[in-house]
């Protein structure tokens, strides 16, 4: 198995991908309990109040129903070895998917390989949203599918049609030619609260309608995927066949869609995350209406705002999405956005980490104007923003996850000359061409281009020196550039 598989960011969206993966979860409880504190001689403690557990029987032969099984048959490009490799497992095998994902395309012998069509078949899972039978599952799992079967409870099956899927919220409908269905409620992702409940319905390895329970861990979590999406976090039980299945409250409601894992075994290893039905069926409609979903785009590359970075900009906590990079001409330029502005609301609603601020705009409509809250050297402003379609240029969410050191600078630097500095299309910074100390252990490296320090433009050694020397603060925000991209690095002065 490929190297890749210890990487957790490979393995949640490769998951995702395999479009085998899905979600149900630990055992529905129907005991209760009464859960007392320990007494002493000394002073009689009253007893806690009882906990019930959820009795999800009554959902389940209610809601069951409505959730379908669904298998997919296509073909994928694969490799000579790999064709041969994949003869030897099971086309039926849930895991088939994911172990053709991470094959490479060179041999052993480091020879390239012909590519060549291979069968492939799937399963998931999904709901029935409207008598007339339209459905919801996840866009990974009928990706690349040239034939999509759907099996109801009652053993009809139907083939079923993709109306539409779009992957950045991983959502796709489908349509089956029926009537008379039953439906799923849906509920709001809003009133759902962490702690609570949650109960999933769904196709584990083609095990049609398991049913499984767990707890909402967290709400709107941010993954490295670049999707639109503020996850439902649960420690619902995640195994292969099961994405698109939903997720219940206990009034029987469904507030999520099971989608993802983090895992590195290929199975559920106690996290586990669903698509919230409030983005579900704002993608949904678009889909039935037009075929397609849309998202607004703000034309800026992001990343985290971590403790460094919001002692070197001033900020009196570690919170926003910091922009490294913009878009010439686009909707973010065209409303003032600077490198080094940190965004903290959008319309209202706070951005607390980097990968708030894309789950918000791109749950926008095109050509929609927002209002940003930013902070600029020290000080809030607010900028109006009208949104780009994110369909003409994806967005990039810059990230630097590298440690920071102690001590000085330790950067050799100096002026670009002219050819240089039209061949890194930048109109003033510093060539680094030794590292050292903190600003290597950062993650900076020789060759790098040095844009600005604390938000101000590097034009010579000696600026740099002195900004360093009245730094106030224990670290300083390079903005530096490498290759096309910029990125901005906190590095540790002290």
């Amino acid at each position: 198995m490929n190297s890749r598989l210890t990487s957790p960011r490979a393995l949640v969206i490769a998951l995702a991908s395999a479009g085998v993966i899905g979600a149900v979860g630990a055992g529905a409880y129907t005991s209760a309990r009464a859960v007392s504190a320990p007494t002493t001689n000394a002073t009689a403690v009253a007893p806690a109040a009882m906990v019930t557990l959820p009795d999800f029987s009554t959902i389940t032969s209610r809601d069951g129903p409505a959730v379908v099984n669904i298998s997919v048959t296509g073909t994928m490009k694969a490799s000579d070895d790999e064709a041969a490799e994949m003869q030897g497992i099971d086309p039926e095998d849930p895991m088939f998917q994911f172990f053709r994902r991470f094959q490479g395309q060179i041999n052993p012998r480091g020879q390239q390989q012909q590519q060549r069509d291979v069968p492939v078949r799937a399963q998931g899972s999904g709901f029935i949203v409207d008598p007339s039978g339209i459905i919801i599952t996840n866009a990974h799992v009928v990706k690349d599918a040239k034939e999509v079967t759907v099996k109801l409870t009652d053993r009809r099956e139907f083939r079923a049609k993709v109306l539409g899927a779009d992957a950045k919220t991983d959502i796709a409908v489908l349509k089956i030619d029926a009537k008379s269905l039953p439906v799923l409620a849906l509920g709001n992702t809003k009133d759902l609260k962490v702690g609570e409940w949650v109960l999933a319905i769904g196709s584990p390895f083609g095990f049609e309608n398991t049913v499984t329970a767990g707890v909402v861990s967290a709400k709107g979590r941010s993954l490295p995927d670049d999707s639109y999406v503020p996850f439902i976090q649960t420690d619902v039980a995640v195994n292969p066949g099961n994405s698109g299945g939903p997720l219940l409250n206990t009034r029987g409601e469904v507030v999520g869609i099971n989608s993802q894992i983090y895992s590195r075994s290929g199975g559920y290893q106690g996290v586990s995350f669903a698509i919230p039905i409030d983005v579900a069926i704002q993608v949904k409609d678009q889909i039935v209406a037009t075929g397609k979903a849309t998202h607004g785009r703000l034309g800026v590359a992001v990343q985290e705002v971590n403790q460094a970075f919001a002692d070197s900009f001033k900020l009196d906590k570690p919170e926003g999405a910091l922009v490294s990079n913009i878009e010439k001409g686009g909707p973010g330029d065209k409303a003032g956005l600077k490198a080094g502005d940190v965004i903290r609301k959008v319309d209202g609603q706070a951005i607390v980490s980097s990968g708030d601020l894309p789950a918000v705009i791109g749950q926008q409509a095109p050509g929609k104007k927002v209002t940003l809250e930013v902070w600029r050297q020290g000080e809030r402003k607010e900028l109006q923003a009208k949104l780009g379609d994110a369909s003409d240029k994806p967005a990039k969410v810059a990230k630097a996850d590298a440690d920071v050191g102690q001590g000085k600078l330790g950067l050799a630097l100096r002026q670009l000359q002219p050819q240089e500095k039209r061949q890194a299309s930048v109109e003033n910074g510093l060539l680094i061409e030794d590292v050292g100390g903190p600003s290597a252990q950062a993650g900076v490296q020789a060759g790098d281009v040095l844009l600005a320090i604390n938000g101000t433009p590097a034009q010579s050694v000696e600026q740099v020196r002195d900004v360093v020397a009245k730094a106030t603060n224990k670290s300083v925000a390079l903005l530096i550039q490498r290759g096309e991209d910029k990125i901005f690095v906190p590095v540790r002065i002290g």
